[in-house]
């Protein structure tokens, strides 16, 4: 816990921790903004953060200069925030809203599972989104995989049998199946050719199934709007192009034919493997 800074500690049972981290695993901002929605619609705390010094390196993922007011002038760095609350239902929630770190990967796993440890967490949920062949006129496919029994029986996930490179959630879940704490993942896929749009259509998929698996009832209408809005501003961008018309009616007929789409698990893999090579 060294690299913790403690804001307050608060008197917790057995939380459910959910994680999204920014950046590579966090097509279209999706699991971030899902992160971050229920943060706010739970009225989560902050309690807790990890410094940020020993973990980045700020020539390539450089901190931001914020004007507070117009005249103060503020270093925003990269920020893994905890915060807490109380869901009925649920019961005690942790969420860290976090950035994937570029150094010292185990270290910082290591301050996550102390949190973990110290509230004797009863699972490790995260967040992720990934760039895939999928069409925006589409439901959003989920992918949900768990990393020890205890997850895949409980969530009815599949088991992952995900072998290759991996990134900062992958670490994380092999030092929570070390500590003996369940932990499972949630995927959300995000069309290639609007991956750079923050996508609220993905973000609300993966708040869905995440109350689907707590047995909680979360109001989304101000992400339903919202992905309403994205929709129709997408299909007015895809229209005014050919190629991406004629990509999206392809990407159409191959997600109808295919009934339940299961193909995102390989995208999942074949995402993973690909970001090795960045």
């Amino acid at each position: 816990m060294e690299h913790l800074r403690w804001l307050s500690q608060p008197t917790l049972t057995r939380p459910v921790i959910i994680t999204a981290f920014e950046g590579w695993n966090d097509a279209g901002d999706a699991a971030s903004t899902a992160l971050r929605y229920l943060t706010e619609r739970w009225r989560a705390e902050p309690f807790a953060e990890i410094e940020a010094e020993p973990f980045y390196d700020f020539t390539t993922q450089r901190p931001q200069v914020r004007l507070n007011d117009g005249q103060h002038r503020e270093i925003v760095w990269p920020r893994n925030r905890f915060s807490a609350a109380s869901v009925p239902d649920v019961g005690d929630v942790i969420l860290l809203d976090g950035t994937e770190p570029a150094l010292l990967w185990r270290t910082f796993c290591r301050q996550v599972l102390a949190i973990a440890r110290r509230y004797d967490a009863q699972l490790m949920l995260t967040f992720g989104a990934l760039v895939s062949d999928v069409p925006h006129s589409r439901p959003v496919e989920i992918y949900g995989v768990g990393y020890d029994t205890d997850a895949v029986e409980r969530l009815g996930v599949e088991a992952s049998t995900y072998e290759g490179p991996t990134g900062i959630v992958g670490v994380l879940h092999a030092e929570c199946r070390d500590s003996g704490i369940a932990s499972a993942s949630l995927w959300a896929a995000v069309p290639s050719y609007v991956h750079g749009a923050t996508s609220p259509k993905a973000a609300l998929a993966l708040i869905e199934k995440t109350s689907q698996l707590l047995s909680v009832q979360v109001p989304t209408t101000d992400l339903e709007i919202a992905t309403a809005a994205y929709e129709r501003q997408v299909n007015k961008l895809v229209s005014q192009d050919d190629d991406t018309m004629e990509l999206v009616k392809q990407l159409e007929q191959r997600y109808d034919e295919m009934g339940n789409p299961t193909a995102l698990v390989e995208e999942v893999e074949r995402f993973l493997r690909d970001r090795a090579d960045e």
